[in-house]
Parts: C-alpha cells; sequence; structure tokens
C-alpha cells in the first residue's frame, strides 16, 4: 500500500511504444504472475495484501491470514520475493495476529514496520528471523491498513475503521492522531468493501498525503502544512471502484489499485485518468487467477522498471461484509499470486492526438 523511492521509480516511467490500438481504447499490457506463495504450513495457503519492496530489490509480503474457507488461525508469515520471482524465505512473525496488512521499511532507520490488523498494533519485525515488538499500540477497534513515511521519518497509518490516520514516530513508542476527519471514514460499515481510510502516500514534495477511501470510492488529499500539522482534507477525486493501494511517482501520477474493478487505474497530477493496467482475466486449470483478482497493494521496483502488485483475492463474507463482484471468483482460486507489471504508460489516442 505504499511505493518504495519514488526517484529510483521513475527511472522505469515512460511512454510506451506499442502497436496501434482503436482511438479511445486503453492498451492495458499483459499481467505476469510473479511468484506463486508456498503454504504457510502443510496444506494451509493464506491471501495476501500488505507489499512493499526493500532496499535490497526484494519483495516484502506478509499474509493476511484468510483463505477459500475463511480465517486461519497462528502467527502471520512474511515472504520475501526476489526481483525474478523466487521466493526466497518464508519466516513466521513472532507475537503477531494471523492477520498482516501494510508494511515499509522506513528509510530514515531501515525499521521495517508491519501493520497487525488483528491486534491492533503497529510492529517492528526483523526481516530475517520475524522476531517482532510493539513500535505503537494497540490501538482499539483500529483497522490498521497502510502506512507511509515523511521525510523526517515519522510514519503515517490509515486506520480505515476508526477513519484517522495516525503519526507514529521515528522512535515509536507513542502515536497520536494526525487527521480525522469525517472524509476518512467508512460509512459505519454500511459500504462495500467496508474500508475507508486505505492506501496512504505523499506527493513528491511531501506536501499533499493521498488517501485512498475505499468504501466511498475516493482519493483524499490533506495538506501537509509547514509545522507538520494537517490540513483540511477535501475530496481530490472520486469514482474509482474500491481504491485500495496506491503510490506516486516522480512526475506526481498517482497508481491506484481498484481492487472490485481488477485493475490499476493511473491518474495525473490533476485528478484525470492517463492509463489503466491490467485486468482479470479469469482461473486457470491450477487454480491461479489470470491478471488481476482484488488487486490490493502495490510498489515500484527499485530499478523503475516494474510495478509489483500483491493480490487478495479476498472472498469478502468471510471478513463479514457484503459479496462484492469479484467474491464468487476468489472461491475458485487454489493458491495465491503476486503479480508483476511493466512501469509505463501507455499513449492514449484521444490523450495525445494519436
Amino acid at each position: 500500500m505504499t511505493r518504495f523511492t519514488t526517484g529510483a521509480a521513475a527511472l522505469g516511467l515512460m511512454l510506451g511504444i506499442l502497436a496501434p490500438i482503436p482511438a479511445g481504447a486503453w492498451e492495458r499490457g499483459e499481467v505476469d504472475v510473479l511468484a506463486v506463495l508456498p503454504d504457510v504450513t502443510p496444506g494451509v495457503q493464506s491471501s495476501v495484501e500488505g507489499l512493499t519492496v526493500g532496499p535490497d530489490g526484494n519483495i516484502y509480503v506478509p499474509t493476511f491470514g484468510f483463505n477459500t474457507k475463511g480465517a486461519i488461525s497462528g502467527n502471520a508469515v512474511l515472504f520475501v520475493i526476489s526481483p525474478n520471482g523466487n521466493v526466497l524465505r518464508k519466516v513466521t512473525i513472532q507475537n503477531s495476529s494471523p492477520h498482516m496488512l501494510g508494511l515499509a521499511f522506513n528509510p530514515f532507520n531501515s525499521d521495517l514496520l508491519v501493520l497487525d490488523f488483528g491486534a491492533g498494533n503497529v510492529l517492528k519485525v526483523d526481516p530475517r528471523t520475524g522476531a517482532s515488538s510493539v513500535c505503537a499500540g494497540p490501538i482499539a477497534n483500529s483497522g490498521l491498513n497502510a502506512l507511509t513515511f515523511d521525510r523526517s521519518g515519522n510514519a503515517y497509518v490509515s486506520d480505515s475503521f476508526n477513519g484517522v490516520i495516525w503519526k507514529v514516530p521515528p522512535n515509536c513508542g507513542s502515536y497520536s492522531a494526525w487527521s480525522s476527519d469525517p472524509l476518512l471514514g467508512n460509512g459505519a460499515g454500511a459500504l462495500t468493501p467496508p474500508f475507508g481510510a486505505n492506501g496512504v502516500e505523499f506527493n513528491t514534495a511531501g506536501t499533499t498525503l493521498f488517501v485512498a477511501n475505499t468504501a466511498f470510492h475516493q482519493i483524499i488529499q490533506i495538506p501537509f502544512n509547514k509545522n507538520g500539522t494537517a490540513g483540511k482534507a477535501s475530496i481530490f477525486i472520486t469514482g474509482i471502484n474500491a481504491p485500495d493501494g496506491i503510490a506516486v511517482d516522480r512526475y506526481d501520477n498517482i497508481w491506484i489499485c481498484a481492487n472490485q474493478e481488477d485493475e490499476i487505474v493511473v491518474i495525473d497530477k490533476t485528478g484525470k485518468v492517463i492509463a489503466k493496467r491490467g485486468d482479470f482475466r479469469g482461473i486457470g486449470q491450477d487454480g491461479i487467477a489470470r491478471g488481476f483478482l482484488f488487486p490490493a497493494s502495490l510498489a515500484f521496483g527499485i530499478d523503475g522498471a516494474s510495478v509489483y502488485v500483491s493480490n487478495l483475492t479476498l472472498f469478502l463474507p468471510y471478513a463479514g461484509a457484503e459479496p462484492a463482484i469479484d467474491s464468487a471468483w476468489t472461491l475458485a482460486v487454489k493458491a495465491y499470486t503476486v503479480s508483476k507489471i511493466p512501469a509505463i504508460i501507455p499513449p492514449f489516442p484521444d490523450r495525445d492526438g494519436r
């Protein structure tokens, strides 16, 4: 639900040179399976949502703790995947619930923070051993979802149930409500998917925090005041079908996981859609989704050439929500995946005058 190093990501952002396409049509491109994730324990698999790219270039993905039979038990697991798709290791996140969401490395001290959705804690996790300690929390009745960092190393954590952006200092140990604007709420759980504040990311100047509100299908913008406080939130755009994880490139384009449209939507800094990438193309005989199925988090590779995407593939009724348009498909999945697409914005005929 956050990016790693906007500047590096920019190296791969370019206009694609593609075959002619019909006027006004999106060139969605292909979605490659980067990795099929192994069992958490023998015979037990888990969906994944949070995803980040580490300073070593590897992709880090923790388990969300649901599969086609419902919730699983035990501690969560962290998968570490190489850029070429090899699962390098899986480590148990000690003293955790089964249900992890967002994670990111603090660029100032290299700490890996992982959000324990099930326990309401922000955890500091050793990515090699899985040893963990509570950085902040527990936060009551929370739905800790995604996080990002400002230029001083403070973490900003979205809470999908309380409708709050929490601020956690670099040295951990405390937290405070940075913004609790009503635009961050989830409609009291009446909407599907029932998550308010979700993906979070700053613009390149660090002057605005963008927040995806999944339930209301909106991207919210919150000014970042010079003294570090939050300005008044406002709606930046609306109408994206269940926006989830977001990432920002060096041109201030926002890449958005539309989790119920099974696509990545790219909007420019004015809020105009300039690309749609990927789609759902069914379930193979091997039980693996083709394309995206409930894409939830995305991050640029450190070489800037690729975007990695987690497929949550969640049957929403298992999480206490009403079924959504792709819910039935999720029950046919036999293995969970991380996808990969090129970090390319193709030319759009009507937009580019072609």
